[in-house]
């Protein structure tokens, strides 16, 4: 491990990767991290790390100075707090990849458990739970964009009420989940912006959106009101985000 770099740790952003074996950290990149300049607050996905403990991937995060782990269940949400970080998203009800708010049928079940979990989020200073769309299952996606709008609807509320944000995920349907509505960034915006709460917002997932739409920059600033939050990995590959093919001096 003698030759680490700051940049082969921090790899990527929200979804970024790390060592599975956590290293001790040098004094010397220990002092580079704790100079860092804090303009990007990043995170971790904990479903990168099956196999590290909550309590090994927030205790490393803290130590290269990270800000928060993702996606996390209402019973770990205050794990990170004991290492100086948040859960910066965390799951709380809002069911599943393929089975969301673009069917009448799952809205009772999401509200549900948002009523119980928004408030342990907001407890735990949990600031994003998240949510997603389904799959289309035959639907028309305007059919679905009006349930989802009133899926949202009927729980905007409860977040607003608790100062937690409601995110709903764009993944892409071309090749890691097939049939998925929220599949384009236009679809999504629709739906937050119908909604118009300040607590419900879009996870803009870069890797996904890379695979179905490209123009990655121009897009977000045009909407950068309707995201929330924000996940990363690098096309192809899923790893991390590499610039050296357009900026070989960066290193």
């Amino acid at each position: 491990m003698g030759n680490l770099t700051r940049r082969s740790l921090l790899k990527g952003s929200v979804a970024g990767v790390a060592a599975l074996q956590v290293p001790a950290l040098s004094p010397s990149l220990t002092s580079e991290v704790a100079a860092r300049k804090g303009r990007i607050h990043q995170s971790v996905c904990q479903w990168c790390y099956p196999h590290m403990s909550v309590d090994q991937l927030a205790e490393y995060a803290a130590k290269i100075g990270l800000r928060g782990v993702d996606l996390l269940q209402p019973d770990q949400y205050e794990i990170p707090r004991r290492y100086g970080l948040v859960c910066t998203m965390g799951y709380a009800g809002g069911r599943e990849i393929g089975k969301g708010l673009n069917r009448v049928e799952n809205h009772a079940a999401i509200e549900e458990g948002f009523r119980l979990n928004i408030p342990r989020a907001a407890k735990a200073g949990v600031p994003n739970v998240i949510t997603f769309s389904g799959n289309r299952g035959g639907t028309v996606d305007e059919e679905g964009a009006r349930t989802a709008i009133a899926g949202l609807n009927r729980v905007k509320k409860i977040a607003e009420d608790h100062g937690v944000t409601i995110c709903m995920e764009l993944l892409n349907s071309k090749r890691d989940h097939p049939d998925y509505m929220c599949d384009h960034t236009a679809w999504g915006v629709r739906v937050v912006r119908e909604v118009n709460s300040p607590n419900v917002k879009l996870l803009y997932d870069i890797y996904h959106m890379q695979i179905m739409e490209g123009d990655l920059i121009t897009t977000i600033r045009e909407n950068m009101q309707w995201i929330g939050h924000f996940h990363t990995g690098g096309v192809p590959g899923r790893h991390e985000l590499d610039t050296r093919r357009r900026f070989s001096g960066t290193r």
